[in-house]
């Protein structure tokens, strides 16, 4: 009897969360050019990638707005943004959720920075960040820290929310005291 049970759960993986797996984008290269988007700010106003040619750009995908690990993070973004801005880079979040959402969540966090609301998940899945769960669909928490040329520079896929944002600013440190380009 177990192993029918066993057998059956096996089955039951292999045809619900396999395909789903497969079926994300890969996330983009570090040297690659990054995908571009335009979505629209928790402001209303439309955000494109191309707009920051010049800049830094630290992408950022969070899974949902109003959450312990979501709202840390973008705590600590925000309490970074003027050593982002002496490093000439700015910071941009995107997650599955809707323009309103967001400008709630920056109203009850204090949050001057743009969250990009990607409700049709495209960009989301072009930075291979889509996760589908079955009915739920949602962003991992990855980011991309994107030359002011428009190619990745690193991509984090791992992230711990309460120290994320002093590793992009190291990163970035080593980045522009490498040369790697110029600010």
């Amino acid at each position: 009897m177990w192993r029918i049970v066993l057998l059956l759960a096996v089955v039951v993986v292999l045809i619900v969360l396999v395909p789903r797996l497969l079926s994300r984008s890969a996330t983009p290269s570090e040297g690659s050019n990054a995908p571009d988007f335009t979505l629209p700010s928790q402001e209303g106003s439309s955000v494109s990638l191309k707009d920051y040619r010049g800049k830094w750009v630290v992408l950022y995908f969070y899974p949902k707005d109003q959450t312990p690990g979501c709202s840390r993070e973008a705590h600590n973004f925000q309490v970074d943004q003027p050593k982002y801005a002496e490093r000439n880079a700015v910071v941009l979040g995107v997650s599955l959720d809707s323009v309103d959402s967001h400008k709630k969540f920056c109203a009850k966090e204090g949050l001057n920075f743009k969250l990009l609301a990607d409700t049709d998940h495209k960009v989301t899945d072009s930075y291979g960040s889509l996760t589908n769960l079955g009915l739920v669909k949602f962003a991992a928490r990855h980011t991309f820290l994107i030359d002011p040329t428009g190619k990745v520079a690193k991509a984090y896929t791992s992230v711990d929310p309460a120290k994320h944002s002093a590793e992009v600013l190291a990163e970035l440190d080593l980045l522009q005291k490498s040369g790697a380009v110029k600010r």
